[in-house]
């Protein structure tokens, strides 16, 4: 019978594996040789047990920690399929906190060349521009609420800005990239009075590093003052967000013409919305929508929700809607990369 086996050596070069690597996951009983000699203690192997052997390499090679391995082992597809995920999902987390992490050391350490050129289309830098915008402070009482935060990284540019009761996030996917990731802190209004020039080329260039950062559209250079203040950390508001309790996915613009006074109450009862002033004894008016979870009543400043909606593209925005003094997140249902949270106003009664 050990003629039709494979000692050790041999099936760890089919497998990928290292003869130490079989003995240490034969001591850990999640591949148990077909064999072993009574006499010498050698190790061998069924060429059956390939599969096995190989699916274990894999989960090793995505660092998958051996207690869940033999889930996947030994448990079924379904709940192989889910431990990946959950894995992947928690390292895919680690990634993207680390390159935030990276974009900052570097943004941190002037003595490091730190020079940085993404290229963008004009057009959808320009839509970005008027939708983040219009989320910063009016005033520069606190320097960096005045300001849009712009994140430089190789697979996507993101504009920021919030004046602390709205936060408007939007990604775009850069055409081109070199250097190092960056982030620049640049007026609104500066941005703002840049957006129609902009949006007339086709391609903008955005350098910057130590000589300081421009703007190219179509060979012609504008610089740009950059401001030199810490800008919120927006990354935490958005990962402590609760899971919505309700989404409702509504017509932007007739719930834009229903939004009068200063403050509005949202009532959402199935699949109707209706419009109440604040103080008001009926209703201004209602639209139907398509719900999801129980019924409802928030409150909005009237003009702030009305900003979000205004900067939203599409026919309709999805609102998703939890606890009634945390922010509700209004995404564009046509642009998914745009989402502008908002936060509730109090309401009597």
């Amino acid at each position: 019978m050990t003629d039709e086996l494979l000692a050790i050596s041999a099936f760890a070069r089919r497998v990928g594996l290292t003869p130490s690597a079989l003995r240490f996951y034969d001591d850990c009983g999640l591949l148990r040789p077909a064999k072993v000699d009574d006499q010498n203690g050698y190790r061998y192997y069924a060429p059956d047990q390939e599969p096995r052997a190989a699916l274990l390499r894999d989960l090793r090679e995505i660092d998958l920690p051996l207690a869940e391995v033999r889930v996947v082992l030994d448990e079924g597809p379904a709940a192989g399929a889910a431990v990946v995920r959950a894995h992947l999902r928690t390292v895919e987390g680690k990634a993207d906190a680390a390159r935030r992490a990276a974009a900052r050391i570097l943004a941190s350490l002037p003595a490091v060349p730190y020079e940085c050129a993404v290229t963008l289309g004009g057009a959808e830098l320009a839509s970005a521009i008027r939708q983040v915008a219009a989320a910063a402070a009016p005033t520069d009482e606190i320097p960096a609420l005045a300001c849009v935060l712009i994140e430089l990284d190789e697979d996507e540019v993101t504009l920021v800005a919030t004046d602390r009761y709205r936060l408007s996030v939007r990604k775009l996917h850069p055409v081109a990239f070199t250097g190092y990731p960056r982030n620049l802190l640049v007026t609104a209004t500066e941005l703002t009075a840049l957006a129609r020039w902009v949006a007339a080329a086709a391609e903008v260039r955005i350098e910057t590093g130590p000589a300081g950062t421009t703007f190219a559209a179509d060979g012609a250079p504008r610089e740009v003052p950059v401001v030199d203040e810490e800008f919120p950390a927006y990354q935490s508001i958005l990962e402590g967000l609760a899971p919505p309790t309700s989404r409702v996915v509504v017509d932007r613009l007739r719930l834009l013409d229903l939004l009068t006074g200063e403050t509005v109450a949202l009532s959402i009862d199935s699949d109707r919305l209706t419009v109440t002033p604040k103080g008001a004894t009926a209703p201004s008016g209602g639209l139907e929508v398509i719900a999801s979870g129980e019924p409802l009543r928030i409150g909005f400043t009237a003009s702030l929700l009305a900003a979000a909606l205004t900067v939203s593209v599409g026919p309709d925005v999805l609102l998703e809607i939890g606890p009634v003094d945390r922010p509700v997140v209004v995404r564009s249902a046509d642009q998914g990369t745009f989402t502008t949270l908002v936060m509730p106003a109090l309401l009597d009664g």
